[in-house]
């Protein structure tokens, strides 16, 4: 290919912490194209989800715009935000790339392309499995939905996985499918670690002896001291209920299963380097947001504290390019809507105004300057409104008007809240004056007239809470378009 035009591949995981992989990860998890691509590249250490959840995180790889900008903070159509040709794949086919996703990618409704010249995606998996035969075991029948922070065994071997298969379709991809004579997008996108927690084994074992870190619990997270919102959270999920025990095993399958990813994101690699494009393909690693994981008595994700917002990335430019740096970590705040631009500028193409993310290796060389603040937002069901400067981290919640403040540098597992601390009143005062200004600057109805507007606590009772929701989202038949 045109060294203006590198092959790229972009690789997400879908609820990947940031603490799981360089240089934050524990030392005996094992992700070592991961680690490999890492020492060929540059870490961000400060990537951040704006809105934690699926669907508007995918909306902002796909458009280069923040969540507050395309408006999409909930699990809802994309087709409703977005068309195709202002999407990432939409550009880079202009630009004359040939486009592919593959694996998760939560568009609705699911066939719609946005852009892509192809798409395989988990139903036809699905499908796939269900054509083999009904002697064969299929793979949703442990009895786990979507959302349960419960650890258990695939009812598949490894070879049968979704993960396997979806790698599987890249390498064909690769080797098979694309044409040559063109340089093409690959989006590759693993569904896992997002529960059902039930990695095939070895992954299933692999760190059930281990030494697993236990949840973190804030000084805020006591019932008393906990934003409502937060606390509902917690309550309609019941996570807080969960034993210990079966918190350290359902984290040991979380990390069984993005070792099994990183394992299976090296045949992906292999397949590049078979054909002796690895050296020269632009390569992008993110997640789309994290997962609590117990911490702070929670699961899931939605909200702007680390376990669930803070999320892995790297990129590896090709290695014939100059200036680029390799082996080093850029604590600049960055985020999703960041992937955009920086593929479109690898193939040589511009973005306009429409575009607010940043060309992640132009501020690795520090071509262009680092944000000095990230604003992030909540779903509807959570209404809140964050901010951070890579340092500190400011939140405010709208139901009953309540604030929090993290040291993220010193405290990085947030375990004390600082909004009511002396010595921290000068960056709470800074991060809430500046959070205030850019939401008045975009018409939110959560500030007015210079300061913000609280919300009356919503009256629902913690066994309302309890009784009503269900994380579990289950259903067998994953052929149809499924919201979660």
């Amino acid at each position: 290919m045109p060294a203006d035009r590198p092959n790229i591949v972009l690789i997400t995981a879908d609820q990947q912490r940031y603490d799981t992989t360089r240089p934050l990860a524990p030392p005996w998890m094992r992700t070592p194209h991961f680690d490999d691509l890492a020492a060929r590249g540059v870490v961000f250490s400060r990537a951040y989800s704006d809105c934690p959840l699926c669907v508007p995180a995918r909306v902002s790889i796909m458009t280069g715009q923040q969540t507050m900008t395309h408006g999409c903070n909930g699990n809802r159509p994309t087709a409703d935000v977005m068309g195709r040709d202002a999407t990432q794949p939409g550009r880079l086919r202009a630009l004359g790339y040939q486009t592919a996703a593959i694996g998760k990618m939560h568009f609705g409704p699911q066939r719609v392309r946005h852009g892509f010249d192809e798409m395989i995606l988990p139903q036809d998996y699905y499908l796939h499995m269900r054509r083999l035969g009904y002697d064969v075991p299929q793979p949703t029948r442990h009895g786990l939905g979507q959302n349960e922070l419960y650890p258990t065994m695939a009812t598949v071997p490894e070879a049968l996985t979704l993960t396997n298969w979806i790698a599987q379709q890249c390498v064909e991809y690769i080797r098979e499918r694309r044409d040559p004579s063109v340089p093409f997008f690959l989006w590759c996108s693993f569904p896992k670690p997002h529960p059902p927690l039930d990695p095939p084994e070895p992954y299933y074992s692999m760190y059930r002896d281990c030494d697993i870190p236990a949840p973190a619990v804030g000084d805020w997270a006591t019932d008393d001291r906990c934003p409502a919102a937060f606390l509902r959270h917690r309550q309609s999920w019941s996570t807080d209920r969960l034993t210990p025990q079966v918190l350290r095993e359902a984290r040991a399958a979380y990390y069984g299963l993005i070792t099994q990813n990183d394992y299976n994101m090296g045949r992906v690699l292999a397949a590049l380097q078979d054909l002796d494009l690895f050296d020269e393909a632009m390569i992008l690693y993110a997640s789309d947001h994290g997962e609590y994981l117990g911490d702070h008595g929670t699961s899931a994700k939605t909200f702007f504290h680390e376990p669930s917002a803070h999320v892995p990335m790297l990129l590896r430019m090709p290695m014939s390019y100059a200036g680029c740096p390799n082996d080093v970590t850029c604590d600049a705040p960055v985020t999703l809507a960041d992937v955009l631009p920086t593929c479109v500028a690898a193939a040589g193409g511009r973005c306009g105004d429409d575009v607010e993310g940043l060309d992640l290796a132009a501020l690795a060389r520090g071509e262009v300057p680092r944000r000095e603040y990230l604003e992030a937002t909540g779903t509807p069901g959570q209404r809140y409104a964050a901010i951070t400067d890579g340092r500190w981290k400011f939140m405010w919640y709208a139901e009953g008007g309540t604030e929090q403040l993290f040291d993220i540098e010193g405290d990085p597992r947030e375990l004390h809240d600082l909004s009511g601390s002396p010595g921290a009143q000068a960056d709470r005062g800074r991060l809430r004056s500046e959070l205030i200004r850019r939401l008045a600057a975009r018409g939110s109805d959560l500030v007015s007239r210079g300061d913000f507007v609280a919300q009356p606590p919503a009256g629902d009772s913690e066994a309302d809470r309890r009784r009503r929701y269900w994380p579990g989202y289950h259903t067998e038949d994953f052929t149809k378009d499924v919201r979660h």
